[in-house]
């Protein structure tokens, strides 16, 4: 009886390079918990496929930033509205504080660099499953930076509790959810009615959209 663990997680790839797309297929098939599920050289590409019902939808989607026609951002938009438990994560050799902030706007749930190691791009997809975000250190301080440069003070005019502004910082942290649960002493539930809330007040839907919320207006003390 054969004892192969079966794969878990699909992982759809969009990138306008063929030799990228081929090269990343065979690695992600190497990981354990994932498999390729399909490929595309563009945005339409996505979507065209998604919405043609035939194959289920991707748990993950590696997003190039710069594609010819439909690009990330705006494919990364387009799943975020319409399929958002599509995680996607961008992908690119632009090292570059606007456009990772953008992608993250846009909806990606990580950026990574396409000269990481292959171990780099197992961890991102690891955490992205679990954590529901990614960001490298290398990544989360040119986020930082340039939400510096755009700081308002607004947190007097947000109410936000004591407890959810701990919970808003360690947001900003590798914790999951049940370890953010554990730290605060509380039931995995509550940490759901802290995010539903914040999610309410500050007007975003994910755990990236709080962290940059909250780094962007002063909510969040990153000297910590």
């Amino acid at each position: 009886m054969s004892t192969t663990k079966k794969a878990k997680y699909s992982v759809a790839i969009a990138d306008d390079h063929v030799l990228v797309r081929k090269a990343l297929g065979r690695l992600i098939n190497t990981f354990n918990d994932y498999f390729m599920l399909f490929e595309a050289s563009n945005g339409e590409e996505v979507i065209k496929i998604i919405n043609s019902r035939e194959i289920q939808l991707p748990d993950i989607l590696i997003l190039d930033v710069n594609m010819p026609g439909m690009n990330g951002y705006e494919t990364a938009t387009w799943i975020n509205n319409h399929f958002p438990q599509i995680k996607v994560l961008a992908l690119s050799m632009l090292n570059d504080e606007s456009v990772i902030i953008k992608m993250l706007k846009s909806g990606a749930k990580g950026y990574i660099m396409k000269n990481v190691e292959p171990d780099d791009l197992k961890d991102a997809f690891d955490s992205i499953i679990k954590k529901d975000f990614y960001l490298p250190d290398y990544i989360s301080g040119k986020v930082i930076s340039g939400l510096q440069k755009d700081v308002l003070s607004v947190s007097e005019k947000i109410d936000l509790t004591p407890k959810e502004k701990y919970f808003l910082q360690l947001l900003c942290t590798e914790l999951s959810y049940k370890e953010i649960a554990q730290k605060m002493y509380v039931s995995p539930r509550t940490i759901d009615d802290y995010k539903s809330s914040l999610c309410e007040k500050l007007k975003v839907k994910t755990r990236v959209g709080l962290v940059i919320f909250g780094i962007k207006y002063g909510l969040i003390d990153i000297s910590n």
